[in-house]
């Protein structure tokens, strides 16, 4: 418990005797079987793998751990990212645990406020672009080459492999991969890395079959889908709010070699499924998390079966990454009571006949 990526998955890890063994607690994400929606879905067996759970919220640290644990053995005094929220927050949380200088580009007025304040807590260095992410993206990219500072966007090899280790993780606890896998797509980094970590795993024989892979893109940013760039991609879920996809070729071969699709989900779609999440099976994740929900009720409803199969869905985010989401949405008031018991008495009695 808690010994990190590096230290359990360090054999399909690229590193070696100087790379140092840091580690915020990452990793070993609790898999949550369905009470609810699998029964809906027709499907056998359906667990949410809970990537929030991680140390700073999001599936972004298992690759921000070998990132800048490379960093530090090439003698990097600093790193730098763009980000929508979750990969400057995991930059900064790590950045400081290790003593490095972060530096962020985000979008402005296109983050997450619970994700901004991680940044500003954990002593960043924040840039706000007036543009959005895949300006910021190439920003930093062009900073990277022409100063000494580490790029740690999945453009980074080495964040890819950290998130592979999610798929160990899953084979580890079912005892072989899953029918299906459902995942978020933005930068596209994740899909591919799952898809590298179940064929290493595979081929290490902890594992007799791959599984078939289910992105999901928002439908205002879903390039992948569309096969071009979008210019102003619009979405909800700002973590998936990306246009142009730094991993898009490994996504497509994903996606290609596993039999799968990539598809795009709607916002109403979206939100249906973030709700049901927290009140259906008491999961409040992020509402790009709620993509990969929200992606399998879509092609179970366009005609896919489900039974007899055995589906995971990441849930890459938690929901206290964007707060504000679930208040604006609120269908439930708050009711306002003087402290008195008879009052409350009968406001819950009210409550118990609706």
């Amino acid at each position: 418990m808690g010994e990190g990526v590096l230290r359990r998955y360090k054999s399909f890890l690229p590193i070696g005797p100087a790379t140092p063994m840091v580690s915020l607690g990452e990793g070993d994400t609790p898999l949550v079987k369905s009470q609810s929606l699998g029964r809906a879905l027709g499907c056998a067996e359906l667990y949410f793998k809970l990537e929030g759970c991680n140390p700073t919220g999001s599936f972004k640290d298992r690759g921000m751990v070998v990132a800048v644990a490379k960093a530090l053995e090439e003698g990097s005094r600093a790193v730098i990212c763009a980000s929508t929220g979750n990969t400057s927050a995991s930059a900064a949380a790590y950045g400081a645990y290790c003593g490095l200088t972060t530096i962020v580009l985000v979008p402005k007025g296109n983050i997450a406020m619970g994700k901004l304040a991680q940044a500003v807590a954990y002593g960043a260095h924040i840039l706000a672009v007036n543009g959005n992410f895949d300006q910021a993206l190439a920003l930093v990219r062009d900073l990277a080459q022409k100063h000494p500072v580490t790029l740690v966007n999945s453009v980074n090899p080495y964040r890819l492999e950290g998130q592979k280790t999610g798929a160990f993780e899953v084979v580890d606890v079912l005892g072989d991969a899953p029918d299906y896998l459902c995942i978020p797509v933005g930068n596209a980094g994740n899909i591919s890395a799952y898809w590298r970590g179940f064929r290493q795993y595979c081929q290490a024989e902890h594992a007799t079959r791959t599984p078939r892979l289910l992105g999901f893109q928002a439908e205002g940013a879903a390039p992948l889908v569309l096969g071009h760039p979008v210019a102003e991609p619009h979405t909800i879920a700002s973590a998936i709010r990306i246009g142009n996809p730094a991993s898009w070729k490994l996504a497509i071969a994903a996606r290609d070699e596993s039999g799968g699709v990539i598809d795009a989900v709607s916002d109403e779609e979206i939100l249906e499924a973030y709700k049901l999440l927290a009140r259906s099976e008491g999961i409040f994740c992020e509402p790009a998390s709620a993509a990969s929900v929200a992606g399998l009720r879509k092609v179970v409803g366009q005609g896919l079966s489900l039974k007899g199969k055995q589906a995971v869905c990441i849930l890459t985010g938690t929901g206290l990454k964007d707060p504000e989401l679930a208040n604006q949405i609120a269908d439930i008031p708050l009711l306002e009571l003087p402290p008195d018991l008879e009052q409350v008495e009968q406001a819950i009695v009210s409550l118990r006949g609706k």
